[in-house]
């Protein structure tokens, strides 16, 4: 059974940085597949944050963090990470890894939560001001 584990939330400060981390078990494959970041704060929509293709050759960032949140993986390790910057209070929420089907190339060219197969739990980014 595939699991995915995301870490490395908390409480941030206001032009502070966080990095999240994102580990699978029993995934094949995993660096041919496909994998994103999404958010969701309360009483919004879940958003694509930001996603990395297969091998990490094309990411797809949403321009609500773009320059200040980057994604990116280490195969090695099945570790997929968000590296966020310059936080801002309106980037409070929970923070989910999704991954994607084998084969599909649809994240990383784009990060729509429709493209994800299997989901972790979340882990709380609180940004004060």
């Amino acid at each position: 059974q595939v699991q995915v584990v995301e870490s490395g939330g908390g409480l941030g400060q206001a032009g502070g940085s966080l990095r999240l981390s994102c580990t699978t078990q029993g995934l094949q494959n995993f660096e041919l597949r496909g994998m994103g970041w999404f958010r969701r704060a309360p009483g919004k929509a879940r958003e694509g944050v930001s996603c990395i293709s297969g091998r990490g050759d094309n990411t797809y960032t949403a321009d609500s963090v773009k320059g200040r949140f980057t994604v990116s993986r280490d195969d090695a390790k099945n570790t997929l990470y968000l590296q966020m910057n310059n936080l801002k209070p309106e980037d409070t929420a929970m923070y989910y890894c999704g991954v994607g089907l084998l084969g599909s190339v649809a994240l990383g060219s784009s990060c729509r939560a429709t493209d994800v197969k299997t989901w972790g739990q979340g882990t709380q980014v609180t940004v004060s001001s």
